[in-house]
């Protein structure tokens, strides 16, 4: 299995907690966040994984070098800000497979890979991955019929939902169906817009799901996540 790893974020909003270090390298339990996702991606299957940066990359690149964990390392290094699409767009060229596991840098998610691999084998369609939630306002929420993507809601709805939860299993020639802008954010830009040009399955996932983005929830990965580093 290969995986790219969208870690190219400047982190604003986890800034006045930690301030010196891209959001990947936050120290969750004594060790970079980074770390955390990448033994979880060895411990999986993962054998290669393109890591898209940008803000502080040296720190990034200078930590983990071209090996870590069993899992082969390549960089996709932006000069100036792509967002998430953009940024995207540049690693799918380097994967090697026809398929990738996309994931967004900033959450840990104890995905069900084999059952993940196995729709992908049945339907061949891209895949967003969707996590119940018991209040979905600040993230927004996926709207479904059966297990296709109809669309989104915007943040700000509360209540019990679906959510996105920043994984993807995508065919690699998917950058065909994406903005001819260069820089442009894969959510805001690409997946609304998706489900009429670019029919996404939606796969449900009951892992362990946190996203470290605000400072509430990176202190709550502190202990929620401390298991995996003992």
């Amino acid at each position: 299995m290969e995986a790219i790893v969208l870690a190219g974020g400047l982190g604003t909003r986890l800034r006045c907690t930690v301030p010196d270090l891209p959001k990947v390298m936050a120290p969750v339990c004594g060790r970079p966040f980074l770390q955390i996702l990448l033994s979880s991606l060895a411990a999986k299957g993962c054998t290669r994984a393109i890591l898209s940066l940008g803000y502080l990359a040296h720190r990034i690149q200078n930590h983990f070098g071209p090996r870590f964990g069993g899992i082969d390392l390549a960089y996709e290094i932006e000069s100036t800000p792509l967002g998430t699409g953009g940024a995207l767009r540049r690693a799918l060229v380097r994967c090697e497979a026809d398929h990738v596991l996309v994931l967004n840098g900033d959450s840990y998610l104890d995905l069900e890979i084999d059952d993940l691999q196995s729709r992908w084998r049945q339907c061949r369609h891209p895949i967003i991955v969707a996590r119940e939630v018991e209040d979905t306002c600040r993230y927004g929420r996926l709207v479904t019929a059966g297990d296709r993507l109809v669309g989104f809601t915007e943040k700000g709805v509360p209540g019990h939902g679906l959510i996105n939860a920043g994984h993807y299993l995508l065919p690699r020639d998917i950058a065909r169906h994406f903005p001819a802008a260069e820089a442009f954010s894969l959510e805001r830009d690409f997946l609304v817009k998706a489900p009429a040009a670019c029919p996404f399955e939606v796969f449900t996932t009951h892992g362990q799901f946190i996203d470290i983005g605000v400072p509430e929830d990176y202190l709550r990965a502190q202990s929620e996540l401390l298991p995996l580093c003992q």
